[in-house]
């Protein structure tokens, strides 16, 4: 048998033994409220309720999981760089040249070069 089962059977014993040890046999010949504290004999029904209360969280910690498995964290996205730079910094002497030497459409004025795709690009 499985320790859960075995549990769930000890426990619904302990309840059953719990009833019929609270079970409290019917006085007729009593009004209510007579000599049995301020609420007329509630304190049975208090204890009771407490009874059920614990033997509820005992039956529940004997049902709940023990282990707990967590799902890891996802991996770590790719790192971003900045963009690579190939020639001199950017509008230098040394850019204008290395820039008018490398593409036949380098524009000077304001930088960029058109690609074999047709799209201007910046010189770097």
């Amino acid at each position: 048998m499985s320790k859960i089962s075995f549990k769930a059977i000890a426990a619904a014993a302990l309840v059953g033994i719990a009833a019929l040890a609270l079970s409290v046999p019917a006085e007729a010949g009593r009004g209510y409220g007579r000599g049995h504290g301020h609420y007329g004999g509630g304190g049975n029904a208090v204890g009771a309720g407490l009874l059920g209360f614990g033997i509820g969280a005992i039956v529940g910690t004997a049902l709940a999981p023990r282990e707990v498995y967590v799902v890891p964290p996802p991996p770590p996205g790719p790192a971003y760089y900045a963009p690579a730079a190939y020639g001199p910094p950017a509008w230098t002497p040394e850019w204008y040249t290395y820039c008018a030497q490398r593409y036949r459409s380098f524009n000077a004025r304001t930088g960029y070069f058109y690609g074999y795709d047709g799209l201007p690009y910046f010189c770097q």
